[in-house]
């Protein structure tokens, strides 16, 4: 009876957190992203970050953030095309780089990714190259103006995250 009662215990544990894993959800300036293991939502720090998710990958000393910003007004935070730019200028040189349009419940998605020498750092502090990282980011269109998502890290541990980013920032217009 022991033996039963401690495998039915385990596996309502197991399926409760099976559950939970699939019902994780982050609000941003009205949208709910929604996601699962490996990530997990933690305080986010800093005045512009609307939210923020970790990802712990094997071999990579801390998690890897994809933290969301969100600026008030219209046009807050910029045009796609001023943050495509702009992301691309944090790497040392020219990135190897690619750009696609995810179609997310008609919805488009902007999607960055880049490879190369990071400057990593405060926007308005001393920057720390970063060889071999990856930049994906997302620019996520709301009513009021667009979410902004940025995932950098190691290029394999981000190779690792990459697909699971894609399906996170698509979340809010998927069913």
């Amino acid at each position: 009876m022991k033996h039963f009662f401690s495998a039915t215990l385990l596996a309502f544990i197991t399926l409760t957190s099976a559950v939970r894993a699939e019902d994780e959800k982050l609000e941003v300036a009205g949208l709910t992203f929604k996601f699962a293991a490996p990530w997990a939502s933690v305080q986010s720090t800093g005045m512009f970050r609307a939210g923020t998710l970790a990802a712990t990958v094997e071999g990579v000393e801390k998690p890897i953030e994809a933290v969301f910003y969100s600026f008030p007004g219209p046009g807050g935070g910029g045009d796609v095309e001023a943050n495509v730019k702009r992301w691309l200028g944090q790497f040392q040189g020219t990135p190897e780089s690619k750009r696609e349009e995810l179609d997310a419940g008609g919805k488009k998605i902007t999607l960055v990714t880049a490879t190369g020498t990071y400057n990593d750092g405060p926007p308005m502090g001393a920057k720390t190259p970063k060889e071999n990282y990856t930049l994906i980011a997302a620019i996520v269109p709301t009513a009021e103006s667009n979410i902004f998502v940025k995932l950098t890290g190691p290029k394999d541990a981000i190779a690792k995250l990459a697909e699971n980013f894609k399906k996170i920032v698509t979340s809010p217009f998927t069913k």
